[in-house]
């Protein structure tokens, strides 16, 4: 038996121990025959006496808890028309040795391929070229092709088959319609001339615009392997043959039988050819959002060079340089701004129409719109490290995953085709026994070739996908993952983190009271005392103070002491800020009131910081985390989908059930940390759904069933969610939800139609009917029905684009 050797990256080795590990995991798999781990260059050496125990040779690594470094590599494929060919291309990129996992995308007409670093791009680009479909590598591909090229193509050679086919289809059936029209036809001209034009013409439509069907067909039927294009080449041809016998030799076939179907057989291709324009059309449609994601940065930028002004490609700019935004321009590339304040319309990276005022400091995302100020900013990323860059990416990703639901759909693809054929040969036997003769013979097994195209079947799921990412994407939803979109229709429960997802994540002053000073002095001597601090609340404190407008006077002798509040000097006047038991401990009288109402303040999750000014206890000053605009909206609107909604915060307890309770969430989990948020997710079981913003949340995140994101938090916890929220909005959770049940129930609608257009019209175009009095299905309806069952299901998918 030949054995294949493997060598690939394996992370999470530290020591000889976790090598022993993960070698005893490769040991245990069936097909391993010998595994070698090395700590030095942190990569393994498997020898495999089955190529197929690769896959589980990876998976068994990770469970151990040391993940394979594998490559992932995108091909686009020519050629892929149908399931069945979709299932072809995976098998021959499985078939190689060091590739563990392969998704070909009908929709997008490309594949991806899981595979260990030491396989080529050009090896899994040869493969799936040897297998009948032409693919080119990343560093082989040529300059992408416009979208609308490969609709003009079939557009055009759609036309050519309609002009030639129409004289065909006028003489061949004009007379059934028009009885005169036969009869000045039969007086002009004879049978056997009408049966040369007839072939000619025909003929030309097979050997032009129709020889995709042949030269894509024939070869995959040599190679055992038929599909769409085979079917559509078996049935269209043995019209025509079968015609051309009769019109060149019919001595050939009994009398009775020596009828021509010319029409049916160039009708059919020409048919099929509309049908697949229409669907180019519509796929061209359906990537839609990811093109106007890549048209929306600009080509050209204003920059600064020399300390003038000049108009250079966005390519040539680098991170630092200063680019001037005029009034209505898109920003080139990420940034921030160095000069002027205006609004920036977000939509296209949040979804929210409402712009956002911004100033010094701010970011800026490549792709947005500036508002009516001129603004000079500091570019920061560019190329693939821009937002812009990673959102297509996101996009593109999820378009090209393969959800569980298409498990089903390959399983049955993977036999369709030889059923099908099988049947058109039953089909034909069957009418040769007890039909009229062979004429009819022929007939119904063409009709059954022609009918049964998976052609639906292959699109149903990934053209849905397509357009539910891109529409997410335009509503701020980021699927990272593309199965993400159907383990998200079944969410149950979804538990929330409280800081930064909830909340805004930064202290702010909610309330000041006062007793015998004014609101703004109490918050000047306090703003000028804390001005001096770096603790949270004090930078609350002086936010509160700039957004009023105070001037700060000079504070001198600033201390601060932990637990214990800060002193300084203010105006010549001593000055404490801290809780009750600072001004305790100071021997400071506590004013009821003011004591009374931080009480109060400390009920609602908001902190007390107490004033005294030279000896008097003078203010309360209550400090909060915001609830996020959009917070009470989410729980409301997932309670309406029948979700229930829990809490699960590392704050304490009490400032957990403040927000909480506020909101309606169905359960409150406070003083939670990271192993606790973790087992709490666990416990939560199927459906589970988690929320959160920060490095603390990405274990609980990659733990639950799916993970979203806040996308204004960390790049840890991005990186560990399905689903990222790029508007940090919760109320994007519950839209999330709908999308991807939107997004499911219209892969449902598509997959029953696909199967059970299968299902019914199957048998007609066999002549099941026939004998109950039924009608039979000619080769041109079984055509006509064939093509709009594709488009009806990219059409249907279309519809996702709607969705609100």
């Amino acid at each position: 038996m030949d054995h294949k050797q493997i060598e690939f990256p394996v992370e999470g080795l530290s020591c000889a121990a976790c090598v022993g590990r993960a070698e005893r995991a490769l040991i245990a798999v069936p097909g391993v025959a010998a595994a070698s781990v090395n700590l030095a260059t942190r990569r393994a050496r498997i020898d495999l006496s089955d190529p197929a125990a690769l896959h589980p040779a990876v998976a068994a690594l990770d469970k151990a808890g040391y993940p394979a470094a594998l490559a992932t590599t995108r091909l686009a494929v020519d050629g892929m028309t149908c399931a069945a060919c979709t299932g072809r291309v995976e098998r021959a990129l499985t078939a190689l040795p060091g590739v563990t996992a392969a998704a070909a995308n009908l929709a997008t007409r490309s594949v991806s391929v899981t595979h260990a670093p030491d396989v080529s791009p050009a090896a899994l680009a040869g493969a799936v070229s040897r297998a009948g479909y032409p693919a080119s590598a990343p560093d082989q591909a040529a300059p992408p092709r416009p979208a609308g090229d490969e609709t003009a193509r079939i557009k055009r050679n759609m036309i050519v088959a309609a002009v030639l086919t129409l004289p065909v289809f006028v003489l061949e059936m004009g007379g059934h319609a028009v009885p005169a029209f036969h009869h000045w036809l039969m007086a002009h001209v004879s049978t056997g001339a009408l049966h040369w034009v007839e072939l000619l013409l025909t003929l030309a439509v097979l050997a032009w615009p129709g020889r995709v069907f042949f030269t894509h067909g024939i070869p995959a039927l040599l190679r055992g392997a038929p599909e769409m294009n085979s079917l559509v080449a078996l049935g269209a041809g043995a019209a025509f043959l079968y015609s051309a016998v009769v019109t060149l030799a019919p001595g050939l076939v009994p009398e009775g039988s020596r009828h021509v179907y010319f029409e049916a057989a160039a009708v059919i291709v020409t048919l099929i050819l509309m049908g697949r324009w229409l669907e180019a059309r519509a796929r061209g449609q359906a990537g839609q959002a990811i093109r106007q994601l890549v048209e929306l940065a600009p080509q050209t930028a204003r920059v600064l060079r020399g300390g003038a002004p000049v108009e250079l490609p966005v390519a040539e700019l680098i991170p630092g340089d200063i680019v001037q935004l005029l009034p209505g321009g898109r920003v080139a590339v990420d940034g921030e701004i160095t000069e002027g304040q205006g609004a920036i319309d977000e939509s296209m990276l949040t979804g929210e129409p409402i712009p956002v005022v911004k100033g010094p400091g701010d970011p800026v995302t490549g792709g947005t719109v500036n508002g009516p100020a001129a603004l000079s900013y500091r570019v920061t990323a560019t190329g693939p490290d821009t937002a812009l860059a990673r959102i297509v990416r996101l996009v593109e990703d999820a378009q090209a995953a393969k959800l569980p639901v298409q498990a089903v759909v390959d399983r049955v693809t993977r036999v369709f085709v030889p059923v099908v054929m099988a049947l058109a040969a039953l089909t034909f036997l069957l009418w040769l026994a007890v039909g009229p003769g062979l004429a009819d013979a022929v007939v119904a097994a063409v009709s059954v070739l022609i009918i049964a195209c998976p052609c639906a079947m292959g699109l149903a799921v990934p053209v849905s996908i397509m357009v539910g990412s891109g529409r997410g994407a335009e509503l701020g939803i980021l699927f990272r993952r593309g199965d993400a979109l159907q383990r998200l229709a079944g969410a149950r429960v979804v538990a929330f983190d409280k800081t930064g997802t909830l909340t805004i994540g930064r202290p702010q002053l909610v309330a000041i009271e006062t007793a015998g000073l004014a609101e703004d002095d109490a918050l000047r001597i306090a703003a000028a005392a804390e001005a001096r601090s770096e603790h949270p609340l004090a930078a609350a404190v002086v936010a509160a103070a700039a957004a009023r407008g105070i001037a700060l006077p000079p504070a001198t002798e600033v201390r601060a002491e932990a637990g214990r509040g800060l002193t300084a000097t203010v105006e010549g006047q001593a000055v404490l800020i801290g809780n009750l038991a600072a001004l305790v401990e100071a021997g400071i009288a506590v004013d009821p009131i003011l004591s009374d109402r931080g009480t109060a303040l400390s009920a609602t999750a908001a902190t007390p910081v107490h004033l005294a000014v030279a000896g008097r206890h003078v203010a309360v000053m209550g400090m909060a985390d915001p609830v996020r605009e959009g917070s009470a909206r989410a729980v409301a609107e997932l309670h309406r989908l029948g979700i229930r909604t829990r809490l699960i915060s590392g704050d304490v307890q009490a400032a957990a059930e403040a927000v909480g309770r506020g909101l309606g969430i169905d359960e409150i989990s406070g003083g939670m940390l990271p192993e606790g948020k973790l087992d709490a997710i666990r416990a939560l079981g199927p459906g589970s759904v988690f929320v959160g913003d920060g490095i603390n949340d990405a274990p609980a995140l990659a733990a639950a069933e799916t993970g979203i994101a806040i996308g204004s938090g960390t790049e840890v916890a991005i990186e560990a969610a399905e689903v990222v929220l790029s508007s940090g909005d919760p109320a994007g959770v519950p839209r999330a939800i709908r999308l991807s049940r939107a997004v499911m129930g219209n892969i449902r609608q598509n997959l029953f139609w696909a199967f059970a257009y299968n299902a019914a019209l199957i048998p007609v175009a066999m002549g099941a009917l026939v004998p109950l009095g039924g009608p039979r299905l000619s080769p041109m309806l079984g055509a006509a029905a064939m093509a709009l069952s594709s488009v009806f299901v990219v059409t249907n998918a279309l519809r996702l684009r709607r969705f609100r």
